[in-house]
């Protein structure tokens, strides 16, 4: 039985040895990776007190005015497993993910909309940079048939590499549609997860504006002007989680300004959008979910299951050992006879004498100590010795002498 539970523990032992040799470098690759069925994730960020441009359309009348007050902006992610398996070219297949991105900025208090986009881009599953699809697409007008390629993504967009670094990093900008360096500059606990801190600086850059977008523009806050740009600053600050690459917050201080080639400036937008509470708490939560499992798989799980192993392995090892050497005793000691002595007799044991016979010299026999003269057998013998005991009679029998 001690066999073979040691055989078993020997074998457990070697299997979880190997099994936490494998952890960190065939299993932990695949949970840092975009997984393909990730669930959808919504983020929403408020400016408080914010100004902003409303361009409303009734019929063929157009009414264009700079607002002021607060607003919502809701970004919502929704992976598309399907269309990474059917869509994604050949060399994309395994690395990459495709990702349906929407956000909407509304009103705080009614539920107009100042401002919506759409787009489909495709993302590396280490990194989470935007790979080169040439399917991928962006739509800031509303209008229902966008153009396939009409946007060539570069950079980090919506994560950062899992096993983020303290480095620069390239971020993708909407309105510029480019990439722009974002700076490390320091680490920040939120809510008790260690955070990566980068900082992406864009000051007084003009934006293509399509001449159709840009007239009506002018005649309304410009009239005498016959030409102008819209120049676009944005201090976006990013909170990295540096295990999962994920944002735990974002923070985006924008500036939209229409300056004619004659009159005054005018601010189309002035807005501080900041993560909200809630949506920080979910990040932070989600990130440690993912740390957990990332650590259990490539650091904890090794380490348990390696010193499980050694255990089962040294327990099973001393089992089969002991069970041998028990076996090997057992078969070398002599057989012992039921109803005898299995204790050892000393060859060279000094006979026991009482004392009346250790006093008298010893004489021996006529033949020598060593004789070929056997006694005569007797069944009926009397000693004259009183220190000799009789024969006991049996029962209802005289004793003689």
């Amino acid at each position: 039985m001690k066999l073979r539970v040691g055989a078993a523990l020997f074998g457990l032992g070697v299997l979880l040895l190997v099994f936490a040799a494998g952890l960190p470098f065939y299993v932990a690759p695949s949970v840092t990776k975009l997984p393909y069925d990730l669930e959808p994730t919504t983020s929403v960020a408020e400016a408080k007190n914010a100004k902003f441009l409303k361009i409303t359309r009734v019929g063929e009348s157009v009414s264009i005015e700079v607002l002021q007050g607060d607003l919502v902006s809701s970004v919502e992610v929704i992976p598309q497993p399907d269309d990474t398996r059917d869509r994604l070219p050949k060399e994309l297949k395994g690395d990459a993910v495709i990702w349906d991105v929407y956000q909407t900025v509304r009103r705080a208090d009614t539920p107009d909309v100042v401002s919506q986009y759409s787009t489909e881009l495709a993302l590396y599953r280490i990194s989470g940079a935007a790979a080169p699809w040439k399917e991928q697409w962006l739509n800031e007008s509303g209008a229902e048939q966008t153009p396939v390629g009409n946007v060539n993504y570069s950079g980090q967009i919506y994560k950062f590499p899992f096993g983020a670094d303290k480095r620069d990093y390239q971020v993708f900008d909407r309105d510029l549609k480019r990439a722009v360096p974002a700076k490390f500059v320091g680490t920040e606990k939120i809510k008790g997860i260690e955070a990566y801190r980068f900082e992406q600086r864009i000051e007084n850059e003009v934006l293509n504006t399509p001449e159709a977008s840009l007239k009506p523009l002018l005649g309304r806050f410009a009239p005498g002007a016959t030409s102008g740009q819209i120049v676009y600053s944005n201090t976006r600050t990013l909170w990295v989680d540096p295990v999962t690459g994920s944002y735990v917050n974002v923070r985006e201080q924008q500036n939209k300004e229409l300056r004619p080639d004659t009159g005054t400036a005018t601010v189309l937008l002035d807005a501080d959008f900041n993560y909200n509470d809630d949506t920080i708490s979910r990040s932070v939560e989600t990130v440690k979910d993912n740390r957990f499992k990332i650590g259990l798989i490539s650091f904890w799980g090794p380490i348990a299951a390696g010193v499980l192993g050694l255990i089962a392995l040294v327990v099973g090892v001393w089992l089969v050992t002991r069970t041998n050497d028990g076996a090997a005793r057992h078969r070398a000691d002599p057989a012992v006879t039921p109803g005898t002595d299995p204790t050892r007799t000393r060859v060279d044991q000094e006979p026991v004498r009482d004392a009346e016979t250790a006093e008298q010299p010893r004489t021996e026999p006529a033949g020598g100590p060593l004789t070929d003269e056997i006694p005569p057998a007797s069944t009926n013998w009397k000693s004259e010795d009183p220190t000799v005991p009789t024969q006991r009679p049996a029962h209802g029998e005289v004793e003689q002498r």
